[in-house]
């Protein structure tokens, strides 16, 4: 599709003129074509927020919209504990659960479809089995359900809050206290609006319990434990106390520490969780080792010697 920018669209973002001009298309389907090379202005690749000029030649190569199932994909996956109702995966960082904002293929959604086959669907097509997510760097411990009665009866247990979910965490700077809890709702930043904020007064009421696991001289391990499973919980928290997650330059952390290596990620993994199997309520705590990136980046930090729990081995 070709079009001639005139006088009316200009000082207009071109997103906005593209979406007059092709009705028929979302704004943010324009906006994933612009953003994968499928417009150009002029000849050349372009933002969404380039305001356009009268005149200007605007080319448009629509893509066909993302399927509305996920397919099968043979990604490899390290499978912590399987029953006839589920399955721990140990997810790596990096991978996304499921297909969205502009990600469809190499989820662990699609890694499943080809190790399982056939899960619960009461997720709907995109996310099958999927009882619960983690953030897409954090890594570790995931349940997914291969049945709908199975994926019913852990929704209810995430939901009546009794899943112990705990999380390793290494933040930014030196807690005073040994242990603590932050009880803040969180809400969606008005501002920043890919990211969380628990500083307004308003949002889902949230709370998180940590305890010191290890101290460093710029930094702490944290044991994380989380009642509730809002979006960016840990990251959110623990950043609003003044320490946020190592690596997680959203949330204020610096991308870079002197004397160290890239860390590429932020260091939260999901490190163990305790739920009840769904047909014979037995109860069941499936633990995920620290992956061996965030193992080898800690190994590089000084320790300041002035606390260590006994049982800290993680």
């Amino acid at each position: 599709m070709k079009f001639i920018a005139e006088l009316s669209d200009a000082g207009k973002r071109l997103d906005v003129v593209l979406q007059q001009r092709m009705t028929q298309f979302s704004r943010s389907r324009i906006q994933e074509w612009i953003k994968t090379g499928r417009v150009l202005v002029n000849g050349s690749a372009a933002r969404a927020s380039r305001l356009v000029h009268a005149g200007e030649n605007m080319e448009v190569e629509p893509a066909e919209p993302a399927p509305l199932h996920a397919s099968p994909e043979e990604i490899p996956l390290v499978v912590l504990y399987e029953d006839d109702d589920l399955v721990a995966i140990d997810k790596p960082a990096g991978m996304v659960v499921h297909a969205g904002a502009g990600v469809h293929s190499g989820t662990l959604v699609n890694a499943l479809l080809h190790r399982f086959g056939t899960l619960s669907g009461v997720g709907g097509a995109l996310r099958p089995g999927i009882v619960h997510r983690l953030d897409r760097f954090t890594s570790g411990v995931i349940l997914v359900a291969k049945n709908d009665i199975a994926h019913r009866a852990l929704a209810a247990q995430f939901s009546g809050r009794q899943v112990e979910k705990v999380y390793l965490a290494l933040v930014c700077g030196a807690l005073q206290q040994d242990h603590g809890r932050i009880e803040r709702p969180i809400a969606r930043d008005p501002v920043h609006r890919t990211r969380m904020t628990a500083r307004l007064d308003s949002g889902r009421t949230a709370w998180s319990e940590y305890r010191v696991m290890r101290r460093f001289t710029a930094f702490t391990l944290l044991e994380v434990k989380i009642g509730t499973g809002r979006t960016h919980q840990i990251r959110v928290h623990l950043s609003s106390i003044g320490h946020p997650v190592a690596g997680d330059t959203l949330y204020g952390a610096p991308g870079r520490t002197e004397g160290l290596p890239p860390l590429g990620r932020f260091f939260l993994h999901a490190h163990r969780i305790g739920f009840h199997q769904p047909s014979s309520g037995e109860e069941l705590v499936v633990v995920s080792p620290l992956p061996a990136e965030l193992e080898n980046w800690m190994a590089n930090l000084e320790s300041d010697g002035s606390f260590q729990t006994r049982d800290n081995r993680v």
